[in-house]
Parts: C-alpha cells; sequence; structure tokens
C-alpha cells in the first residue's frame, strides 16, 4: 500500500469539509439556505419548526476555522492508521520485491 503523508491529508480533508460549510456560509448570506434545508429534511420525511440565525462573519468564520481543524485531525488520523495498517514486515516487503524484480 502507498504510504500518505499525515500533514497533507490532515490538510487536504480539512480544506475540502471547510469548503463544504463555506458553502453553506454563502447560502445562508444569500438567504438560499432555509429553503434547500427545507427540501433536504423533506427528502429525510422530517418536519421541523425551526429558525436561522442571521448572518454574522463572526459565526461564519469560527464555523469554516473549526471544520477545517476538525477535518485536519480526521485526514490525520486516517494517514496514520492507513500507514500503520499498510506496514509491513522488512522481510515481507523484500520478497514482494524480489517477486516484481522476477515477473
Amino acid at each position: 500500500m502507498r504510504h500518505i503523508h499525515p500533514f497533507k491529508a490532515g490538510v487536504s480533508v480539512g480544506i475540502v469539509i471547510a469548503l463544504w460549510h463555506a458553502c453553506w456560509v454563502l447560502l445562508v448570506g444569500l438567504g438560499w439556505a432555509k429553503p434547500i434545508l427545507d427540501f433536504v429534511l423533506k427528502l429525510h420525511f422530517i418536519q421541523l419548526q425551526y429558525q436561522l440565525e442571521p448572518y454574522s462573519a463572526v459565526t461564519a468564520t469560527m464555523l469554516i476555522a473549526l471544520t477545517f481543524a476538525i477535518g485536519m485531525l480526521f485526514g490525520l488520523i486516517f494517514a496514520v492508521v492507513w500507514n500503520w495498517l499498510g506496514a509491513a514486515p522488512a522481510a515481507a516487503r523484500g520478497h514482494t520485491q524480489s517477486r516484481r524484480a522476477e515477473a
């Protein structure tokens, strides 16, 4: 298995999740969030009475920063676990490489 750099994986996942939430922030700012959320909830057979808070740049920044940090942590943990599961004893790696050379 290919080695994954934990920091790069963390930053990548953090950016993807932060961008997803930045889209949500944009929808809230444009006033389009409630109709979209109503539609998504209806698709899940959920009917709620709720109210969205007014747009706040401070809250938006906190949301994006927090989701980036959580995504970074998940990406880092994923890469560490992936690398740990892919680690094979040196003898097994050498055996696999010699087979490839023969082929």
